[in-house]
């Protein structure tokens, strides 16, 4: 069966901004299933969170840093209510991604995490940018460290741009990582820092190649765009027609 599509929120955070509901309203009429949200962003979570049940969009995992705090650990009581199975670290800084050391100390963090996480019944996943993929002085990436390093318990959503652009194979590193990534980030563009992104299928990814690569064990497909070098929204709209008609994706819609 295709994966369903959602969309992260920080695509339309500047719409947001100024009409949240309008724009979730749209979103969910494009056919978007799900959307991936915070829980302590610029869009005004949790409020956001629990408007997306309201209008019907499914949010199948929310970001919210390392929950070592008192705050991080009771917003994981809210995850919980909203339905979430997967709460995630959206960003580690690439500064400490620079030696096998400092990858296990990510290792190790997140399955401190990883505890936490299920003694409330969720999933810890790790998403990814670009300096997890650059290979280091062994050859080796953070990731492919990461996938070793943290317990099986540990998964990922794989931003499979952002793995481009960082110079690894996304349709490998999907292949590697096999069941532990539930989720793919699917955006698309030139794949070079300083260049803005574009509709889902306009870019140089091959985002057919990753979504088979991840045949059987992805459970969402989630549209991101940091920025876009055409309209935002009619970007979004664009990428979920993309995914719907190529048959790589399932959404409301057709």
């Amino acid at each position: 069966m295709l994966s369903p599509i959602a969309l992260q929120l920080y695509t339309v955070r500047n719409a947001m901004s100024q009409d949240a509901e309008g724009v979730l309203r749209r979103v969910a009429e494009m056919g978007y299933i799900g959307a991936e949200t915070g829980l302590t962003d610029q869009t005004g979570e949790p409020t956001v969170a629990r408007l997306c049940k309201h209008l019907g969009l499914q949010v199948p995992s929310v970001l919210t840093g390392f929950p070592f705090d008192d705050s991080k650990r009771a917003a994981l009581d809210e995850v919980v209510a909203l339905g979430c199975r997967y709460v995630g670290i959206s960003w580690y800084p690439p500064e400490k991604l620079k030696t096998v050391d400092d990858v296990k100390q990510l290792c190790d963090l997140l399955n401190a995490a990883d505890d936490i996480a299920q003694q409330h019944g969720l999933t810890m996943i790790y998403h990814n940018h670009w300096a997890e993929a650059e290979p280091m002085a062994d050859g080796r990436t953070a990731l492919q460290l990461l996938f070793e390093y943290t317990r099986p318990s540990v998964q990922f959503e794989i931003d499979v741009y952002w793995a481009q652009t960082g110079g690894s194979d996304p349709v490998a590193i999907v292949k590697q990582g096999d069941a532990r990534i539930p989720i793919l980030h699917i955006k698309d563009g030139p794949a070079v820092h300083g260049k803005p992104m574009v509709a889902v299928g306009e870019g140089s990814v091959d985002i057919a190649g990753v979504v088979q690569a991840g045949e059987g064990h992805t459970q969402w497909l989630i549209v991101e765009l940091d920025e876009c070098a055409t309209d935002m929204l009619e970007a979004v709209e664009k990428s979920y027609r993309y995914l719907v008609e190529k048959g790589l994706g399932r959404g409301n819609k057709g």
